[in-house]
């Protein structure tokens, strides 16, 4: 085993001589340097995969008939009082565009078009809802009409 003392004085001989530079090869600039110590991420991308399949979606609920009906009723009667810009809430079901499932969306707002031929409600602020999405329609112009199809 070496004495210690004689560790810390193996380089005294150097320490007071110049920094050597390359005379053939231009010097790194600091920028790339701190890249060559910068973490391996090995798995780029996978911290992002993981929360995506961690993030929660909610499956669809098939309405049945009687459900339908109603809300084709309530769409009739939006489409009968359009130009006076009935004020509706529309809680309809948005699909995820990554994986299966989606969520369920709450709007309200003034409608501003339904278009029977591509089946969508169209607010004011141009959101489009699918007729095939919609879970319910709310909106003080339903009153209390009675809209139990049996």
């Amino acid at each position: 085993m070496e004495n210690k003392n004689s560790d810390i004085h193996r380089y005294d001989d150097i320490i007071q001589l110049p920094h050597h530079v390359s005379k053939t090869h231009p010097q790194m600039p600091v920028s790339d340097r701190a890249a060559q110590f910068a973490p391996f991420a090995a798995l780029t991308g996978h911290d992002a995969a993981i929360r995506e399949t961690a993030r929660l979606t909610e499956e669809k609920a098939e309405l049945d008939e009687n459900a339908k009906m109603i809300i084709d009723e309530k769409l009739r009667f939006v489409q009968e009082t359009l130009s006076d810009r009935p004020e509706v809430t529309v809680t309809y079901f948005k699909p995820d565009e990554k994986k299966a499932g989606g969520k369920y969306i709450t709007v309200s707002g003034s409608v501003k078009k339904i278009d029977m031929y591509k089946g969508l409600i169209i607010m004011m602020d141009d959101i489009s809802i699918p007729f095939e999405d919609i879970y319910d329609i709310e909106g003080e112009i339903f009153g209390n009409r009675d809209y139990e199809i049996l």
